[in-house]
């Protein structure tokens, strides 16, 4: 059975940290791009940080840019997402979702990836 499936989300305060993890299970990370998106109520979901299979090439959203950083572990078959320096506005269910690119850039479009998580929710609230 094909899976991704995250967790790391929680509450935390303004300006703190938190670590998201996306395992997967039933198919291999090797040839997959990853792709962390989020979405709050009511608005669209929105690409926030992409990891490439090729070299590892990673790409941000200016929103997120310096604050978060993307990573992947082949043998562990997970890929990592760190948020540091957290503001309200980062709050949102992230999703994790894989896309079969074993040698182009991953795509910023969601419609694209095959495979998603469930989700997991980020609160950033004092």
């Amino acid at each position: 059975q094909v899976q991704l499936v995250e967790s790391g989300g929680g509450l935390v305060q303004p300006g703190g940290s938190l670590r998201l993890s996306c395992a997967a299970s039933g198919f291999t990370l090797d040839y997959y791009a990853i792709g962390w998106f989020r979405q709050v109520p009511g608005k669209e979901r929105e690409g926030v940080s992409y990891i490439s299979t090729s070299d590892g090439s990673t790409y941000y959203a200016d929103s997120v840019k310096g604050r978060f950083t993307i990573s992947r572990d082949n043998a562990k078959n997970t890929v990592y997402l760190q948020m540091n320096s957290l503001k309200p506005e980062d709050t949102a269910v992230y999703y994790c979702a894989a896309e079969f690119s074993p040698w182009g850039p991953p795509s910023p479009w969601a419609r694209n990836y095959d495979y998603w998580g469930q989700g997991t929710q980020v609160t950033v609230s004092s």
